[in-house]
């Protein structure tokens, strides 16, 4: 297991004083790419080499939304590796090691030109050293969409500075476009994000929501109606 410890910073928090969801996304995103780095696959490795790993799926489970100011410590461990796959938890702990998030995610080993699928190096996975996986209720990687009424809104202009080092619209990025359509303030128990195909600068995405109960659903589509990535609020 990799970790690191960390404080809520004022930059981290929303109106309430409270770590958004997005910077819990950040820090778990953050902590692999911390974990590749301590065992030498990080990212100039990665770049080198012509690799990358996309993020196909992430579930992220929020039992307390921590204050400014609070000290954390953020962990995550890799469970499993088939072909081209690997499959990574994550934990977020409070001062006095109660966990208050956590998350699967699903990644897949890509070259980085040709953007075809790359079975994963045995030996690059057993520097990883697989651990047991999370006990928690794992979701299905595909985000069923509500049969219910859609409601269209205005398009995003994909901007360079939502563009991370793979040339593609960071992972926090959609979330973000999601989480600002919906027009009424909203407290996430689980959110689920489907990734089907990366956004480059210059794409213009249509959201569109559609809302269920307590659930609701954001795609994320380009101008032929194909989706970049489905983002699933539960509500608590």
């Amino acid at each position: 297991m990799y970790e690191f410890d960390s404080r809520v910073r004022y930059s981290e928090i929303g109106k309430d004083g409270k770590l958004k969801l997005e910077a819990i996304l950040n820090y778990f995103q953050d902590c692999t790419i911390f974990h590749s780095e301590s065992i030498g696959y990080g990212i100039d490795f990665l770049a080198s080499e012509k690799r990358v790993w996309v993020l196909l799926s992430w579930q992220i489970v929020v039992e307390r939304y921590p204050k400014y100011g609070e000290k954390i410590k953020i962990a995550t461990k890799a469970y499993d590796f088939k072909r081209a796959f690997g499959y990574r938890n994550f934990m977020m702990y409070d001062e006095s090691g109660a966990c208050v998030a956590y998350a699967n995610s699903v990644w897949i080993y890509m070259d980085a030109e040709k953007m075809v699928p790359l079975r994963v190096n045995p030996e690059h996975a057993e520097k990883y050293q697989i651990e047991e996986k999370l006990p928690m209720e794992y979701a299905d990687m595909k985000i069923d969409i509500p049969e219910v009424e859609p409601v269209s809104c205005p398009s995003y202009f994909v901007q360079n500075y939502q563009i991370d080092t793979n040339g593609h619209m960071n992972n926090a990025q959609y979330l973000n476009m999601a989480y600002a359509v919906i027009e009424e303030e909203i407290h996430v128990k689980q959110m689920r994000a489907e990734y089907k195909k990366s956004a480059m600068a210059g794409d213009t995405i249509y959201p569109t929501v559609y809302k269920e109960h307590n659930r609701y659903v954001v795609t994320l589509n380009n101008e032929e109606n194909k989706a970049f990535a489905v983002i699933e609020f539960l509500l608590a």
